[in-house]
């Protein structure tokens, strides 16, 4: 059956936590900020609708399905491109005290399930640090900040025609990508195939526990190749 990707809609929340979850069971970064002993499926679905419901307000948020059907097969959550220098709106000022607002009392009623807060700004100073140096194009990049295809649906080009359908719109505009990956093989060969060249490692290391992410940029100067199934690292 033909996929469709669609913006997500509020009935396809539940579906698209559902994909997060599955598709991040064993991801390198989630298993290295939770205590997989404390962790609580629940409290991260909590968390996952959260993030959902304010990446439709403030991102560009997709999602796969196959025509006529209601299971979603593929999540991408982007973040729009800020220009270098652009001071916040009013807009993006209430948008981060909901947005924290809703996680303290997700945290107050359900607890951290598991999260390690320390690895959690351990991950969070790295990102800053390569960002800081890695994004220097003054138009700013759409930020790839969620993308997961469920497993069974995994080589059907699901995952390309989910990304396509924003470096199309990045390209028309001349303005580059970015993204991070908690796994270098396959995921950087498969993200070059679609434009994106690996630019630096992110290193994460709470005293010697450590893992490292893989941060990639997009261009339409960047020759892509002929894979087509993507994985990336899912947000908190």
């Amino acid at each position: 059956m033909p996929i469709r990707v669609t913006l997500l809609a509020e009935r396809d929340i539940p579906g698209a936590v559902a994909a997060i979850q599955e598709a991040f069971a064993d991801d390198p970064y989630n298993n290295w900020v939770f205590d997989k002993t404390r962790f609580d499926p629940q409290r991260n679905a909590v968390s996952l609708s959260i993030r959902c419901e304010w990446g439709m307000r403030n991102g560009i948020f997709h999602v796969a399905k196959e025509e006529g059907s209601d299971e979603v097969l593929g999540v991408a959550c982007w973040l729009r491109p800020q220009r270098a220098g652009q001071p916040s709106t009013w807009h993006d000022w209430f948008e981060s005290w909901r947005l924290w607002l809703n996680q303290v009392g997700m945290n107050l009623w359900y607890g951290r399930g598991g999260l390690n807060v320390k690895r959690y700004w351990v991950w969070k100073a790295a990102q800053s640090n390569v960002q800081s140096a890695v994004w220097t194009d003054p138009l700013g990049y759409y930020f790839l900040n969620i993308m997961v295809v469920v497993p069974k649906a995994q080589g059907r080009g699901i995952g390309r025609q989910m990304m396509k359908a924003v470096t199309d719109e990045a390209d028309t505009k001349n303005t580059k990508c970015y993204l991070e990956s908690s796994r270098d093989v396959p995921n950087i060969q498969i993200y070059e195939t679609l434009g994106f060249r690996f630019t630096k490692e992110l290193e994460c290391d709470d005293h010697g526990t450590a893992i490292k992410l893989f941060a990639s940029e997009y261009s339409q100067n960047y020759p892509p190749g002929t894979m087509d199934t993507v994985r990336s690292k899912s947000p908190l």
